[in-house]
């Protein structure tokens, strides 16, 4: 049924209701209360309750422009005939929360059900943008499961320095072989450090940010086109205004996740993501929003879709433009219009519509940005999955972002036991390491790191810098910035800190890297790994108090979403009673 096929809901039908319309104590108190605040009658009477879910802080600098947002989104709700109510939520900024913003994904998304199921909400505007921030806040959504849309932060601009472009995390990494390298000085460095990030908004490369905005957008959580205008564009603020003008009218509607979601529109999302030659990271977040939404979405689809869908976005790190160029040259509507035939078109959207209706007759303004079917960036899916003795569970590599020439590669492995040991000893001159080698960092998984970290794109030996070398295989347990690059083998599951192969590896042995085959395999004999299995012992809890004992207790690996377990089984939670 299609939001104008529904029925219009009554003022007496709204959750909001049960709080400021019945004639007793508590609603008293409710309204009263409401009056304390400065709001009349009228503000609030009849109409649906909007909570502003707002993920702004000062320490995040993608969302730094949240504060005025909210007020945009807040006056479109006015003009709708809605109640908006503003509530600050956790913010998760990517470049300072340590050990991992992903450590606490979790805790954002059982925070955003939790506002809403707690309060008078009837609809939600989810504002999110930075890495984590919008797998969290759609699933702590389609747990609550009432009206929600998604509005994104938007990409910052591009940066500058002294005539070239730079894009966020991309750059950086690059930037810093060289100065490691000696080919650039600490002068330039500090050029670059000043010019890389100009204003609001995520990382304006195809990193983890706008590959879940992007993502958001094509499940239907979105209005059209929102996804792709940068943070600083004018147009930002208009669409935060008819964000909070739509989800008034989603209310009256009962328009739910549960309405848009299904394995068809998660399809959709795992296409686009080929296509765009997303983040590696988007793997776990949607198979994290997928069990929220009741649909099975295992490793397997992934490289199914992958084996079909090319790359046909030219962004870095895969290509060479940046979000900005990609939002000029007609954004994820033109992108999706290239890639009709191997979508799901009749899946429902936020808007009422159809994905189908949403990107009719949008095209490329610049088919070098958005490249045709018939000319792609890579033949093939931006991300593909690997099994094999190494990754029982599964395991992840971007083959665009990759030195093509080390997609099939056997090397002595070079084991790092944890980030400080990879850090102390990366650039020693006697590390025994050559370009064949492959890296390999354990015990920075889900519970390893704790919380799964960014550690994944292992930087190269200094002496091989030198050398010229620029990419070698690195594979670990921890994830990789959406914004880096190179032949990284990522998500290795079961982790080592609780026992998987990973742990068993030795300086010396040979593994095997196999992409064209899906394989991963440690070339060591099974009556060996029996032989250091039964030796292995347990590290010692990371935590001993706390969210972090929670944590380590309920997380899944990565191939199940790295969701608490008891966020995604069990009955649905009951409304609050009201005494």
């Amino acid at each position: 049924m299609n939001a104008g096929e529904r029925r219009r809901r009554r003022p007496e039908d709204l959750r909001s209701h049960r709080w400021f319309g019945v004639d007793d104590l508590r609603s008293f108190g409710h309204r009263s209360r409401s009056y304390q605040i400065g709001f009349a009658r009228e503000d609030f009477a009849g109409k649906p309750v909007i909570g502003i879910i707002n993920t702004w802080s000062d320490i995040n600098p993608c969302h730094t422009h949240f504060r005025q947002r909210a007020e945009e989104v807040k006056r479109g709700v006015w003009q709708a005939g809605g109640f908006p109510l503003e509530l600050p939520a956790i913010s998760l900024s990517e470049p300072f929360q340590k050990p991992s913003t992903m450590l606490y994904r979790n805790l954002l998304a059982m925070e955003t059900e939790e506002l809403l199921r707690s309060y008078p909400i009837d609809g939600a505007v989810l504002m999110g943008g930075c890495d984590k921030t919008t797998p969290a806040l759609i699933m702590g959504a389609i747990s609550m499961n009432i009206p929600a849309i998604f509005m994104p932060a938007g990409p910052m601009l591009r940066g500058n320095w002294r005539g070239n472009t730079l894009g966020s995390g991309s750059d950086a990494w690059k930037y810093w072989a060289e100065l490691r390298a000696g080919n650039i000085d600490q002068a330039a460095w500090r050029e670059i450090e000043e010019g890389i990030a100009r204003g609001p908004g995520h990382c304006m490369t195809m990193g983890t940010a706008s590959t879940m905005g992007a993502i958001a957008e094509t499940l239907g959580l979105t209005l059209p086109g929102a996804s792709s205008i940068p943070a600083a564009d004018s147009g930002h603020a208009r669409m935060a205004s008819q964000t909070g003008r739509r989800i008034v009218e989603m209310v009256w509607d009962d328009l739910k996740p549960s309405d848009i979601l299904s394995a068809a529109s998660f399809d959709n999302a795992v296409t686009l993501a080929m296509a765009v030659g997303g983040s590696t990271n988007c793997i776990i977040h949607l198979v994290a929003m997928a069990a929220r939404a009741g649909i099975d979405l295992p490793l397997s689809r992934f490289d199914e879709i992958s084996r079909h869908v090319p790359v046909i976005a030219n962004l870095r790190p895969n290509g060479k433009y940046l979000m900005e160029d990609f939002y000029f040259a007609g954004g994820i509507r033109a992108l999706l219009g290239n890639l009709t035939e191997k979508l799901k078109l009749d899946c429902q959207t936020v808007s009422g519509a159809t994905l189908g209706d949403n990107i009719a007759g949008a095209k490329p303004y610049n088919d070098d940005v958005i490249r045709p079917l018939d000319n792609p960036v890579a033949g093939f899916g931006g991300l593909v999955v690997l099994h094999g003795n190494l990754a029982p569970n599964g395991a992840v590599i971007k083959p665009s972002a990759a030195d093509q020439k080390l997609l099939s590669h056997t090397g002595p492995a070079v084991v790092f036991d944890d980030y400080n040991d990879m850090a102390a000893r990366i650039d020693d001159p006697n590390l025994d390491v050559t370009a064949d080698s492959v890296l390999v960092l354990r015990n920075s998984g889900p519970q390893g790191g704790p919380g799964m970290p960014e550690w994944g794109q292992l930087p190269i030996p200094k002496k091989l810098l030198q050398q010229g070398v620029r990419d070698m295989v690195r594979m670990s347990d921890a994830r990789m910035s959406g914004t880096s690059y190179g032949t990284c083998v990522l998500h290795i599951s079961p982790e080592s800190y609780i026992g998987g192969p990973l742990a068993l590896v030795r300086s010396g042995d040979l593994i095997e890297l196999n992409v064209a085959e899906r394989r991963l395999d440690l070339k060591v004999s099974e009556a060996e790994l029996a032989a250091r299995r039964a030796a292995w012992v347990a590290p010692p809890p990371r935590y001993q108090r706390g969210y972090g004992v929670m944590f380590a207790q309920h997380i899944t690996q990565a191939e199940r979403g790295c969701d608490f377990d008891f966020l995604h089984a069990g009955a649905p939670t009951p409304e609050p009673e009201i005494h």
